[in-house]
Order: C-alpha cells, then structure tokens, then sequence
C-alpha cells in the first residue's frame, strides 16, 4: 500500500504559492530568504508561534545591528507580510499580527 506523502514544509509552500502567483523567481528567493533569517533569528521558532513582538524585534535588530537600506527594510517586511497573509492566513492590519 503507497504512503501518503508528506506534507510540505512551510518555506516550500511559500515557494510554491509565490509560483502559483506569478512572483519573479528573484523576489521569491528573496522573500524566502527573508522569511528563513527571521525563524533563525528566532531560534527556529514556528512562525505560529510568534507574533508582532517578534517581527518587530527581526525588523529592529535589521535596521539597528545591521544598518540595512530602507528598501531592503521594506523588502524584509514585505516578505513577512506575504508569510503571515497568504501561507499561515494570519489577518494582517497596518502591518501588524492581530
């Protein structure tokens, strides 16, 4: 009898719905990439399991430790906006976690 197969991790259903939406293959690596420093930043916390405390604690240390552009900023919570929203359905207002 066939097993089921597994279900996909979160970073390859992002993948797959940045695919399905037609994103360019270099804004989805990036927003990968994104998504990933923050859960490594977070101790591979699940990302259910963290909230506007903790983005705003990535998005801090980005811009205070690192000194990054604004663009990449924007570029960073633009990633963590398209997590929350269209892959774990969190409602996202003023783009903080309610």
């Amino acid at each position: 009898m066939p097993q089921e197969p597994r279900p996909k991790k979160l970073l390859e259903q992002m993948r797959d719905v940045l695919r399905t939406q037609h994103y360019a293959i270099r804004t989805e690596k990036a927003y990968v990439d994104w998504a990933k420093r923050c859960i490594l930043f977070h101790h591979k916390r699940h990302p259910t399991e963290m909230g506007r405390v903790e983005i705003a604690a990535f998005l801090t240390h980005l811009a205070v430790d690192r000194q990054i552009a604004a663009s990449t900023h924007n570029q960073a919570l633009s990633a963590l906006l398209f997590l929350y929203n269209s892959i774990l359905k969190f409602f996202v207002l003023d783009g903080w976690l309610h």
